[in-house]
This record gives structure tokens, sequence and C-alpha cells, in this order.
């Protein structure tokens, strides 16, 4: 297989929780790049980095799923008949045609028609989410439950979606649908006690596609959404620099936060 074919990696974990990354990937294959524009072939709206602030979780024996491809390409963390995420509000599609910052992706006329989107919805969102289903039922089967986190990035100021400025840590869990109200306030505990970063819950960002379909605490599946702001971390500019001060930061809030979940035992 070419390694460009892969559309994730995937290392399995010994604990109950999985980490997903649904919108780290880059890659864009060359037949759909040729028809985007200078901008999109950039890819900015990238969650840049979001993988590598979790790596400490595998030690701790938490799974880490990670798309490859960008979210250009289609957005996993969108509803497959497209379905908006917020109703009344701007909402990206499952497969984007304009950047964060309102800029078209594909040059004119090249925008993906009713027949590509399909196609690319059953070439790439399917087999991922047939993979993170699949995950989430053996770690359910093997522990009695399990916690899905699916990590987020985003710039602090995208006019496009909110006002102003973004809190640092978003905590969602569909407005308290997607979890236990104990995990739930477990996981605020920790962000709240973040010092020098602002935590809110189910604000802006209530958990997308992914948080909502999996999670059901009635059937022993817990999802929780983390979205951050990129200025924690990274540079939020191109070349979106890692900055290695504020990531240790803030992976030492993570590694608290992947601890409270790891301790949670099911309710037991």
């Amino acid at each position: 297989m070419n390694p460009n074919d892969r559309l994730f990696t995937l290392v399995p974990g010994s604990t109950p929780l999985l980490i997903n990354v649904p919108h780290a990937g880059t890659y864009v294959p060359p037949q759909l790049r040729q028809g985007m524009s200078m901008i999109a072939q950039t890819v900015p709206d990238t969650d840049w980095h979001v993988h590598l602030l979790y790596q400490f979780a595998l030690q701790l024996g938490a799974g880490l799923m990670v798309a490859t491809h960008s979210r250009y390409v289609a957005d996993l963390n969108r509803d497959p008949g497209d379905a908006a995420l917020y109703p009344g509000a701007d909402n990206t599609e499952l497969c984007p045609t304009r950047s964060f910052a309102n800029e078209d992706l594909y040059l004119p006329g090249q925008a993906p028609d009713a027949e590509q989107i399909t196609l690319r919805r059953e070439r790439y969102w399917t087999p991922y989410h047939q993979t993170l289903a699949a995950t989430l039922a053996q770690i359910k089967a093997r522990h009695g439950y399990a916690i899905l986190l699916d990590g987020h990035s985003i710039r602090s100021q995208v006019p496009r979606f909110f006002d102003g400025r973004l809190p640092d840590l978003n905590l969602g869990t569909a407005a308290g649908a997607s979890c236990d109200p104990a995990l739930q306030a477990a996981a605020m505990n920790v962000l709240q006690s973040a010092g020098g970063l602002s935590a809110i819950c189910n604000g802006r960002f209530k958990g997308g596609y992914i948080t909502r379909h999996y999670g059901n605490p009635a059937e022993g599946v817990q999802a929780l959404q983390l979205e951050m702001g990129q200025s924690c971390y990274m540079d939020e500019a191109a070349p979106f620099a890692w900055e290695p001060q504020r990531a240790r930061a803030l992976v030492d809030v993570l590694r608290r936060l992947v601890e409270s979940l790891l301790a949670w035992r099911g309710g037991a």
C-alpha cells in the first residue's frame, strides 16, 4: 500500500481511553489538490500538532488514533449527510468549500459536486468511522466501558465562527448528553485549575459529530471533545510553528486531564 493511502494511524491502548485526533492531517491527494486554490494547498485550518500534544498519553496506556488526510478532503467530524452541527450559525461542510477566513478553497468550477462528495464520503469518511467504531467496541468489550477524548484546536480568533477571543480550553459534551456528569465534572475540575488558561464547558464548541454520535453513557461509551486555542502552544500564523515553552505548560494540563479520565471507573 502507498503510505499516502493510509487514512489514519492507530496505536491501541491498554486502558478504556481512546484519544482521537481527526483534524491533524495535512495530506491532500494530488487529484484533489490540482483543483484547489493556493490558500487551500497550505491547509491553514489544520489542527496543527494536536497529536504531538498527546504523545505522553501512550505511556499511560491510552490509545491514539490520528487522521492523516486534511479536513479539506473530507471532514471526519461532520455528519455524513451534511446536517449542520449548529443550526442557524455558520457551519463548515463535510467537504468544505471555504476556509475559516472565508476564502475560496477551490478554483472556479472545481468545487466538489454531489457525486464527488458521495465518493469522498465512501473513500475517506466511512473507513475512518468504521475503524473508530470498531475500536470503541473492542475497548468496551475489554473493560466494560470506553472513554473517547476527541482532540481539536483552532485559532484563538476566528470571526467567521465566534466574536472576540475563544477561551483557551473548551470542553464539549453535547450539553451533557455525551458523558456521565461525574466524568464531565472531573474533566472541568482539571481544566479550571489550569493556571493562566481560561476554560469553559459547552460554550461555543459543544462537541462535533464524533462526540455526539459516539457518546452514549447509557450504553457505556463516554465521549468528550476538547477544543484548544492554538495560541496556547504554537504560533497561529504561517508556518504555524510549535512553541516548546507554551506547549510544555499545556501538556502538563493535558496530562492531568488524561489521568483524571483514567481514574474514573465507569461510575463504580
